[in-house]
């Protein structure tokens, strides 16, 4: 609730001093009674035009006058400030939150990204990097604060409830991604957010392992466990540190870099490539054509083939992991339509 400010506090002030002013003036001036007294104040203040309970005399007109003057000025004063107010307490946070919404409504193929803590706020940061549309669901008021001042779309409420989903937009978002620290919450969220939309792709994060599997079955994509992440990354440092330098490299330049620099990572079915099967590695000939590089294979049976050798035969179930800058990717969307990813 918006605080009243010290220039309302001021003009409710200024507003009583000149009607008690006023009833003290006509009472001791004109000799009225104290109900006779407030009655010509009354009238005076408003302007309504009544006669004086009894004629005044010249110094009291004179009074009457310059009181006029004076409490118009405050009158006015007070009654344009509190309605200034009202207006901007009650309407223009409403006015903004409406047409926030209607912009998030018009949004598709967006992210959701529920929850604003430490590992939200590393999410968004890295979409808001990468120019992606997103809605952040988030209830602490705190946190609303900072999102404000960042000035992203959000939906202030309960990220658990049906409603709110839908406020964000889910039914029509590609990604969703629960960060909450409860896992109670992320798994309610999932199962609702699962059965608001069967093609959304949802990653959510968890804090104990027993949860990973329940995630799943109610329909997570893929569970992320932030401990776990950070332990392997310590330990790949003295493990593989060569590896995971050129990683954290890679990283910034997407983050700092224009965006012609930036490097993409693009999953690809062979088959939208629209060549003859089967057909090897060396024969699509892909870096020369494009630019971009096979880094891996996904055959059908899930299973990845990492740095694969040239004279590796791809089928119409392969999927390609293929890696190249901005300008090389939409060389490779030129050179095959049928490819519908963004760059």
């Amino acid at each position: 609730m918006q605080k009243i400010s010290t220039k309302v506090l001021l003009a409710l002030l200024l507003l009583v001093t000149i009607v008690i002013g006023g009833v003290i003036g006509f009472k001791l001036l004109a000799d009225y009674s104290w109900i006779d007294a407030f009655y010509m104040t009354v009238i005076t203040v408003t302007t309504v035009g009544f006669g004086e309970v009894v004629p005044l005399t010249p110094d009291q007109k004179l009074f009457t006058g310059i009181y006029i003057i004076l409490s118009i000025s405050i009158f006015g004063y007070a009654i344009s400030t509190v309605i200034e107010f009202i207006l901007s307490a009650n309407n223009i946070g409403t006015l903004k939150q409406r047409r926030m919404q209607k912009e998030i409504s018009a949004l598709s193929n967006h992210i959701v990204v529920c929850g604003y803590g430490r590992n939200g706020k590393e999410a968004v940061q890295k979409l808001s990097s990468n120019k992606m549309n997103f809605v952040i669901i988030e209830n602490s008021e705190e946190q609303l604060d900072q999102i404000r001042q960042e000035g992203f779309y959000y939906i202030a409420g309960d990220a658990t409830q049906d409603e709110v989903l839908e406020m964000a937009g889910i039914e029509k978002a590609k990604v969703l991604l629960c960060s909450l620290p409860s896992d109670a919450d992320n798994l309610f969220i999932v199962l609702s957010a699962r059965q608001l939309n069967q093609n959304l792709t949802i990653i959510s994060r968890s804090t104990d392992e027993s949860s990973n599997k329940k995630l799943k079955l109610a329909g997570a994509d893929q569970v992320i466990m932030p401990d776990r992440i950070g332990g392997s990354h310590m330990a790949s440092l003295v493990v593989n540190p060569d590896l995971i330098e050129f990683m954290s490299e890679l990283a910034n330049i997407n983050e700092n870099e224009e965006v012609e620099d930036q490097i993409l990572v693009k999953k690809i079915n062979f088959s939208l490539l629209g060549r003859s099967i089967p057909m090897s590695i060396a024969e699509l000939n892909l870096r020369k054509d494009t630019g971009c590089s096979i880094i891996g294979v996904q055959a059908k049976t899930g299973e990845y083939t990492i740095n694969p050798e040239a004279d590796m035969n791809l089928d119409e179930f392969s999927q390609l992991i293929i890696v190249g800058n901005m300008h090389q990717m939409r060389k490779l969307k030129s050179k095959y339509p049928r490819l519908n990813f963004k760059v």
